[in-house]
């Protein structure tokens, strides 16, 4: 089973979130039981997504 700290680090790493793993942490968040370092990993995606250094597809989308 992917963890959310999992897809957080890809996105930090590539510096995208994809559509793909925006669906899939949107379930995870959801669905699953998750302790403090998912939840703080979670917190540190978004202040790289509100910082701009994570862009979103999503978003990218929304302009076009």
């Amino acid at each position: 089973m992917v963890l959310i700290r999992e897809v957080v680090q890809k996105a930090l790493a590539t510096g995208y979130l994809t559509l793909a793993s925006e669906t899939e942490l949107r379930q995870l968040l959801q669905t699953t039981k998750y302790g403090w370092e998912d939840l703080n990993a979670f917190m540190t995606l978004q202040q790289a997504v509100m910082a701009g250094r994570v862009r979103q597809e999503s978003r990218e989308l929304i302009r076009y």
